[in-house]
């Protein structure tokens, strides 16, 4: 299925807030209700978390969960909400240019218009070859422009978790920033160097990455008011929002099993305000 005139206006739309100086936040979702609070408090993206999604089926990250379940699940955040939504499909769900390629489709139907596809294979692991993760990268770009959209492509690059491929960060960023040149070449609108997000790092990455980027905000990152002075375009959260909820239902149930007052539940919302967020009817 091609895409329709709305989808390609949220693309255009979610391309446009990668410029013009405003720090584009997006605090990863993985339910329709978690989109719903961010378009209703005025966010104009909405960003999902692979790490978040799988957790919340009880799988951990790096592709466990099957294709055809994350494409439901993000076609039910797409469908919720207004804004543009991006999705992160971790490598693809695809080993072949082909099986990516069938990946994107399904993604394009869901009414999502960008994604994030990251060149690792696994947690600290080996990168995928510069030119085959470039081949992938415009694989999709062509996959999407024959489904008639201009899908926002996200490339990450895992070349500061990759440990054990490089012997220092400089070299690791000397990695970083050859990728993304590549990569930009390749297709790519928007450059994610996951890693050290200290000021002095981005202010590096900033100045020797030509386009957009996007930092993993984080409590030890630079500021948000910091990145948007330096020029970062864009700040997500990965699962870290999800797994500080966690915490703190961890910390209730700690409490009530140990039958202590559950003052943690005491400032939740009520039913009246969740029911604002939710389709009154069947599925």
């Amino acid at each position: 299925m091609t895409s329709n005139a709305t989808q390609r206006e949220k693309a255009a739309s979610l391309l446009a807030l990668h410029s013009g100086g405003r720090l584009l936040v997006l605090p990863n979702v993985w339910d329709p209700i978690g989109a719903r609070i961010l378009q209703a408090r005025g966010f104009p993206a909405v960003a999902t978390a692979s790490a978040a999604t799988s957790a919340s089926l009880g799988f951990k990250d790096g592709e466990r969960i099957q294709r055809a379940t994350l494409i439901e699940a993000i076609a039910r955040i797409a469908r919720s909400v207004d804004v543009p939504v991006t999705a992160d499909i971790e490598a693809g769900y695809g080993r072949t240019l082909s099986e990516l390629e069938e990946t994107i489709r399904a993604v394009i139907d869901t009414g999502v218009v960008g994604i994030n596809i990251e060149d690792g294979f696994e947690d600290g692991g080996a990168l995928r070859p510069v030119d085959e993760q470039c081949a992938r990268i415009a694989a999709v770009r062509a996959c999407a422009t024959r489904q008639g959209l201009h899908l926002v492509i996200n490339a990450r690059i895992d070349s500061f978790y990759a440990s054990s491929a490089f012997a220092s960060t400089d070299a690791a960023m000397e990695d970083a920033v050859s990728r993304a040149a590549s990569y930009t070449k390749a297709g790519a609108d928007c450059i994610y160097p996951l890693g050290p997000a200290d000021e002095e790092t981005v202010r590096v990455l900033r100045a020797r990455i030509a386009g957009p980027i996007n930092i993993l905000g984080s409590p030890t990152a630079a500021p948000l008011s910091v990145l948007e002075t330096i020029g970062v375009n864009r700040v997500s959260f990965g699962p870290f929002v999800q797994r500080a909820l966690l915490r703190t239902f961890a910390d209730i149930a700690d409490a009530l099993m140990n039958r202590k007052d559950p003052s943690g539940i005491k400032g939740m919302m009520t039913r009246y305000e969740v029911d604002g967020y939710l389709l009154d009817g069947p599925e």
